[in-house]
């Protein structure tokens, strides 16, 4: 097949983990026989110093014009003022707001020989397999901002929203993950105090009651959930929630699998287009040091192959191959065992693409 695929590495590690992500996907073009056109555009940090501007509209067509979109990172020290006006998060807001991506798919799961790199009991840890859903375009990231000076000092505020629709469309992917997996289904809320939480629980309750009365369904405060994640984390299937809850929640869930560089995602719009990217953030600490896991973006790149382009026995190999190398020890040093070696990210790049090739 033929597919346009547009890299956005952005800033910090954003580049080298997107660049062993390519490899991969030229791994899989040379195996499969597929044709990818790559091409790469601005944003974050990097597009504010070339720009002006976090999301430059010449990087919003050519994400439009493509059949994906594969992200690295964004932000660092040197635009970290949450004072200014113009800051490269704008940028990740933005072009989810741009292509209209309201589901964000976090799967969780945990790899036999990595269950050591996780602070958990590794009894915990036996059979973890689970997928945070996400909305992603609404609710309090996107309400209104407000921050202004009284008589009492400062004030701010920050508004939250979100419509039936929004909650109802997000709720309706997540059922059908659910359905696909083990029919089990877990709304994350917090309706004993807010508003739109007792929306989020009326509209989805409905929706599941008229439309999936085969899944299994059930109601959790977020506080109780972010609790049970680490005491009993192999009970969920699928978790679907609010934005910024959904946020919290998987950085939590990261540690079952022993490092935010094993998390992949992917954001959704309903139809072919998706966003591929790592949960973890632009790390310039470790940025140019070959230190970066890059685990996380390759198997982003799997749910890419999945998702948008239907190709599932591609995206399979791609994990097989990421086990496989697992399984011989070539990991960067956040997961390698104590007296392991630890290879660069490159290195682990490398062993990946070539097991994909075979």
């Amino acid at each position: 097949m033929k597919a346009v695929i547009t890299l956005l590495p952005g800033d910090g590690i954003g580049p080298e983990v997107v660049a062993e992500g390519v490899k991969v996907l030229q791994a899989v073009a040379a195996r499969f026989v597929h044709t990818f056109t790559l091409r790469e555009a601005l944003i974050g940090g990097c597009a504010i110093d070339a720009t002006g501007e976090p999301l430059p509209e010449a990087t919003v067509t050519l994400c439009r014009e493509s059949d994906a979109v594969l992200l690295g990172a964004v932000g660092g020290p040197k635009w970290d003022d949450p004072q200014a006006k113009v800051r490269p998060e704008q940028g990740l807001l933005g072009i989810r707001k741009a292509l209209g991506l309201f589901a964000n798919l976090r799967p969780v799961q945990v790899h036999p020989r990595l269950i050591d790199a996780s602070p958990l009991r590794p009894e915990r840890l036996q059979g973890v397999d689970l997928i945070v859903v996400r909305e992603l375009t609404g609710g309090i990231y996107f309400g209104e901002k407000r921050r202004e000076r009284g008589p009492d000092g400062e004030w701010a505020s920050d508004l939250c929203i979100y419509t039936e629709e929004e909650i109802a469309r997000v709720a309706r992917v997540a059922a059908h993950l659910a359905r696909r997996r083990r029919g089990k289904l877990t709304l994350v809320d917090k309706a004993n105090v807010l508003e739109t939480s007792r929306l989020w629980r009326s509209v989805t309750t409905r929706l599941i009651r008229d439309e999936f009365p085969d899944i299994q369904f059930e109601t959790m405060l977020v506080d109780a959930c972010a609790m049970h994640l680490l005491r009993r984390p192999t009970d969920f299937d699928v978790i679907v929630t609010e934005n910024m809850f959904g946020d919290i929640l998987t950085d939590e869930a990261a540690m079952l699998a022993g490092s935010m560089g094993m998390l992949p995602s992917a954001s959704l719009a309903g139809g072919r287009l998706g966003l591929y990217e790592p949960i973890h953030g632009s790390a310039p600490d470790i940025a140019g040091q070959g230190k970066a896991n890059p685990l996380a973006t390759i198997l982003s790149v799997a749910m890419l192959l999945r998702h948008s382009l239907d190709l599932v026995a591609e995206a399979e190999c791609v994990e097989a191959a990421v086990a496989s190398v697992i399984d011989q020890g070539i990991v960067t040093a956040d997961i390698a065992a104590p007296g392991q070696r630890a290879y660069s990210t490159a290195a682990v790049g490398d062993a990946v693409a070539a097991a994909v090739t075979g």
